[in-house]
Parts: C-alpha cells; structure tokens; sequence
C-alpha cells in the first residue's frame, strides 16, 4: 500500500495484530509528561496556526497535529465544515465506530519551518488609577503645559478646565441623580501652531493612553478606507488592549476641517457629512464593536466591545477658508455714518480666527449635530517672530537644547547668537509653516557642523551667527583652552 492511500484500520484488526501502545493509564501518564515536558521547553516561544498564522495569543488554544504542526480552532472548525459540505459525507465516516481517517502525504508534506513565534515579554502594568484627590487642579495643569508650550494661553486655561472636569466626571462616574456631560473640544487653528503638541503633553502629563489619527482616512462604512471605529481600535491599541484602560483615554482626530459637508456636489459624499454622522454616537458616548489589533473587522480578527461615554474626544482642524466667512458675517454690521466701521477693518486683523461662531462653522460645511457634540470650542493664535524665537529656546524639550545636547555628548559646547535666533524664525515666518518650519531650517544649517566637528577633537566650543544662518560668513569655533575665530 503505497503512502497516498488512505489508511482505514478496524479496532478489531488491531486487537489482534496487537499494535504495541502501552495501557490507557500508562498512555494517559505519558501524555500528560510529555505536555509538561513541552511547556518547560517552550523557551519562551508561543504556537501559531500553521493555516491563518496567527499566534496563540491572539487565536487561542492551538489544536495539535502530527509532525509539529499546530492548528487554531477556527481554521479546525472550517476546514471540517468545508468537508461536510462536499459530495462525500466525509463526517458519517470518520463517526463510524472503529475508524481512523489519516492522510500519510499530507503530513509529509507539511513540514513547517517555523511553527511557533517569540512571546512578548510581559512588562509588569501599573496603572495609573483616576482617583478625584489625585487628578491635578487645572492651574497645575495650565502650568506643565507652560513647561512645553510657548504662548495660547487661551487654549491651554480651556484644555486644563475641561479635562479637569472630565476625569473628576470619570472618576466619580456620576453624582446622585445628576450627570455630568462630556467635555468634549474642537481646536481651530493654523498649521504648525501647536494643536497635535498640546494634546501629547496633555496625555503625558496625565498617564492616560492616547490615540490620534486623521479624520482623512475615515469613510462611510462599506467604502475603502478606515471604518468609524478605527479611531477606537487605536487607542484600544495603545492601552495594550486592557478595555477598562482604554476607556478612559484620549482620541484626538486631527484634520477634523477634512470631513465638512461638500458644498454643489452631486456625488455621494462618503467621506465627509456621512463620517460626520457616523462619528455621533462615538462622539456622545455608546457601546461599539471593534477589532483587536487591526483597524477593520474581518472573520480573523476577534472583537470586543469597547464603552465610549468617558472616552475624552479632542478634534482639530486649520479650518482654511473659515477666516473669510468670519470676514464676511462681520462686514455685514458695517454701515454709514460717523461710528461706522469700516469694510476693511478686518482685511489684516490677526485676532481673526477668535471671532468664530457655531454659526460660521456650519457656514463651513460642519453639520449641527456634530458640533452640539463638541461643547467646548477654542482657538490657537498663528505664531510671530517672537513666539517662535522663544519655541527655539524656552520649551523642556527645546529644539536647541537637542542640539546642545547632542553635542555635549562630543564634549563640545553649542551657543546660539540672539541675532541668529532672529534669522531662523524670520526664514520661518517666510515658509508660513508655522513650528515645523523651525526643525527644517535648523536641520539644513546644522548638518556640516555636525558632520565636521567629530574629525577634531580639539574643538570646544560653537557659536552660531546671523552670518551663518544667512550664508554669508561661518560659525565662530573655539578650540580648547584658547578662542580663535574662524570663518568657513
């Protein structure tokens, strides 16, 4: 009999060529060794289906086969029911009594490279408790973020008083018979002022997990793109997929401008007011479905119920265009006379933005539904020259105390020219990039000093000038123990 036929053996046959197997109990004894013997050498490696190659962590309990080869119970279970549903009821012939169905080639030719994959190491989690007497006063707050952000004092005294009453919310869960609603907010802004960094360090300061992501990829469900509940599959994510944790985070969807009602269109709009319903009930607070470790729902990926009602929504936009619709409602008041004011008195104001209403951002393309949703609406200024000089200096985390510290690690000193400061955000006030402009210029100057200064060892001292920044002369060098200028 050749190895590709299937082998059927009697029970009785094999009573009477007596096939050499030790006793139940003696077989139940090995067996029961041989898995302990298997978990002690594990070596840290955990199973994965040799069919959908997911591990067992995420797949459950592997199924064993012949030959090292491990199974989950869901590729099992439809490949049993692939048979059943064939021509031949396979199923009445494996329950006959007395028979065993074994394939010989398949299993020779099923010889994994790889069958298991390495475990996580598992770091021991403290989490942070929300207790009402732990969570920080909102001038506590405003003052770490003042250790970060340099300038929107507005912005900063609005997110400190709303996550403040947001986690006492959380962290009494409700007060006798009255609820608390939500603290949700919306930040408008221009790009590079500052809306992404005030959210991090909110998070950090916090110790709440925090997911962001861009209102961009999200459409209607159905279409290509992310789903709705992605934006929960992320922070769920980042809480190490502890749903009691997750929670109680952070989402920040940023582009949020991105997702406003497309005006004279005849296409269907599934990437703008349809997201913008669909993110209601995520918004005011529900239970929503969504997938472990992926961020759309597929027959593979497990899913699990995550409750949205103390989960903290940030949204935030450049909202490009809206200044001309403020312009306009405010243009409107002017009339004749000698207390009239003028029809270009807004055309240069700077505190443009502030003026915004509800209003103007339904003019904008945001339906009502959603912005009743967010209570809490703020604005960032755009940044001057002076704001960003301080953004190069001040912050902890200071793009030339980077710098500085880098090279200190050579042993050399890096200073900076006041004058020089005032080259750099004035080459970023031209990029009109706002903050991310500062890191672009600073990286193009600072690379041949930071390519040339490790080859001389006697360097011990760098000064950056206007001339430098501007190209038309060299940094000042001072070798150890002495200071002699050098142009380059």
């Amino acid at each position: 009999m050749s190895d590709n036929d299937f082998i059927i053996l009697d029970e009785e046959e094999k009573k009477e060529h007596g096939d050499g197997e030790p006793g139940k109990e003696e077989s139940r004894e090995l067996t029961a060794a041989g898995e302990g013997k298997k978990e002690e050498d594990d070596g840290g490696y955990e199973k994965i289906c040799f069919i959908c190659h997911r591990p067992e962590s995420v797949a459950g309990k592997m199924i064993d086969l012949p030959n090292n080869i491990t199974v989950c119970s869901d590729c099992m279970q439809k490949s049993f029911d692939a048979m059943t549903s064939g021509a031949v009821d396979l199923n009445r012939l494996m329950n006959m009594p007395g028979v065993q169905f074994l394939n010989m080639s398949d299993l020779e030719n099923m010889q994994p490279k790889q069958q298991k994959i390495k475990k996580k190491k598992e770091k021991p989690r403290e989490f942070h408790q929300l207790d009402v007497k732990n969570i920080p006063a909102p001038h506590k707050i405003k003052a770490r973020l003042d250790e970060y952000v340099v300038g929107q004092e507005y912005a900063k005294k609005a997110m400190s008083v709303a996550v403040y009453n947001h986690y006492k919310r959380v962290a009494t869960d409700t007060m006798d018979d009255i609820e608390i609603e939500k603290s949700n907010m919306l930040m408008i802004g221009p790009t590079g002022c500052g809306k992404t960094y005030l959210v991090k360090t909110l998070a950090r300061l916090l110790d709440v997990p925090l997911a962001i992501t861009d209102a961009t990829s999200l459409t209607e469900a159905g279409y290509i793109g992310d789903d709705i509940e992605s934006v929960v599959s992320k922070l769920l994510a980042a809480a190490d997929n502890d749903v009691e944790r997750a929670e109680q985070g952070i989402i920040f969807i940023d582009e949020i401008d991105k997702i406003a009602k497309k005006h004279n269109t005849n296409q269907r709009d599934v990437s703008g007011e349809s997201v913008q319903q669909g993110m209601l009930k995520l918004l005011e607070g529900s239970e929503v479905e969504v997938p472990v470790g992926a961020n759309s729902k597929n027959a593979m990926v497990p899913l699990t119920t995550v409750n949205t009602k103390n989960i903290l929504f940030i949204c935030g936009g450049a909202f490009p265009d809206l200044e001309d619709i403020i312009r306009e409602r405010l243009q409107k008041k002017t009339s004749m006379g000698f207390n009239a004011e003028l029809k270009d008195k807004f055309d240069h104001d700077r505190e443009l933005l502030s003026k915004v209403t509800v209003e103007d951002l339904r003019k904008f393309g945001m339906i009502p539904e959603f912005l009743g949703r967010l209570p809490i609406i703020f604005t960032l200024k755009g940044l001057d020259k002076d704001m960003l000089v301080k953004i190069l200096k001040e912050p902890k985390n200071a793009i030339l105390k980077q710098y500085q510290k880098l090279l200190a690690l050579d042993e050399v000193r890096l200073e900076f020219d006041d004058d020089a400061l005032e080259a750099i955000a004035e080459k970023a006030m031209e990029k009109d990039t706002g903050a991310r402009a500062l890191r672009a210029i600073i990286e193009e100057f600072m690379l041949d000093i930071m390519y040339e200064i490790p080859k001389d060892d006697s360097i011990g001292e760098v000064t950056i000038t206007r001339a430098y920044i501007e190209g038309t002369g060299g940094p000042v060098i001072r070798l150890r123990g002495q200071a002699v200028p050098q142009l380059g």
